[in-house]
């Protein structure tokens, strides 16, 4: 089989994983990984946090951005600039973000980019990870494609519920520095 029928079935997979989840626990879950995250040092010393804008399956990361807001940090998310490209917009509020690709919350245009190294702390989705940081995303490539760029920390946030131990991986498939789930931070 190869790595993208790999890739494809281990969605299918966690997608029917995820699909089967209680409403409860993925709300429970999300809370104790923003507790999880604001608590690390990563977080608490980033002056500039880049941070998705979790869609309905994902983790709700909007604690994790109102806390970074309220601790006088700069906030900026992604948005879709092409297949597979994507850049970081600075946000300052809730207000600034419209429906974008593939239906995800995204930056409005003539907001103010961040480069790559601007980025402090970046906190990055997954449909699933591992131990060791490898992520499963969605297909796209646009984080791989952008983390490269990314010279900060950076953390996948992932449900433990959905973490596998062997992740279909090549070359150009980035490892996050740390993963975060509800029960624990994994270095």
């Amino acid at each position: 089989m190869s790595l993208a029928q790999e890739k494809k079935e281990l969605r299918k997979k966690i997608k029917e994983i995820l699909s089967k989840l209680s409403a409860e626990y993925c709300i429970e879950a999300g809370k104790r990984i923003f507790k999880n995250t604001i608590a690390t040092e990563h977080f608490q010393k980033a002056d500039t946090v880049f941070c998705f804008v979790g869609t309905k399956d994902e983790i709700d990361t909007r604690p994790i951005i109102e806390e970074a807001w309220k601790l006088g940090k700069i906030v900026c998310v992604p948005r879709c600039i092409s297949m597979g490209h994507m850049e970081a917009y600075r946000i300052e509020s809730w207000n600034d973000l419209q429906e974008g690709s593939y239906g995800i919350q995204e930056p409005k245009p003539g907001l103010m980019p961040l480069a790559p190294n601007e980025i402090d702390f970046a906190i990055i989705p997954c449909l699933s990870c591992n131990n060791e940081g490898y992520r499963l995303g969605y297909g796209g490539g646009f984080y791989d494609r952008y983390m490269e760029r990314m010279a900060c920390s950076n953390a996948v946030i992932c449900r433990s519920k959905l973490m596998v131990e062997y992740i279909p991986a090549n070359k150009f498939d980035k490892k996050a520095d740390m993963v975060i789930t509800e029960n624990e931070l994994l270095l």
